[in-house]
């Protein structure tokens, strides 16, 4: 889980603070079939995805990866993900691509969530 922890907090540390906050409705799940919550973890800590560009172009390509990892692994572990990719899709719609304190926050609760089940 550490290994996780370090992984999700250096992508999401990346980013820079100040930008506003919106809501944005979850996407709905794939068909595919879902890892169970031990192989989730197991795929979340060999996970080594790193972004590249501007700021909003960092956002937007956690956002998506984090939305294909969701849409891959067991529910328990998808769900947090799923609120982590919406986070950071506001991140990348904001004018700078800066993450807020609040969104930051809303991160780390979500990580933690993941830490729940990744032990």
């Amino acid at each position: 889980m550490k290994k996780l922890l370090t992984a999700v907090v250096f992508v999401a540390g990346t980013m820079l603070s100040g930008c506003a906050v919106s809501t944005t409705a979850p996407q709905t799940p794939s068909a595919t079939p879902k890892m169970s919550v031990e192989d989730s973890c197991k795929f979340l800590n060999t996970d080594t995805f790193v972004p590249s560009g501007t700021a909003k172009e960092q956002a937007a390509q956690i956002g998506q990866h984090y939305q294909e990892v969701a849409d891959k692994v067991a529910p328990e572990v998808g769900a947090p993900i799923q609120q982590m990719a919406d986070i950071m899709k506001q991140v990348a719609a904001s004018p700078t691509g800066a993450k807020t304190d609040e969104q930051t926050a809303q991160l780390t609760e979500q990580i933690n969530k993941i830490g729940q089940y990744c032990k």
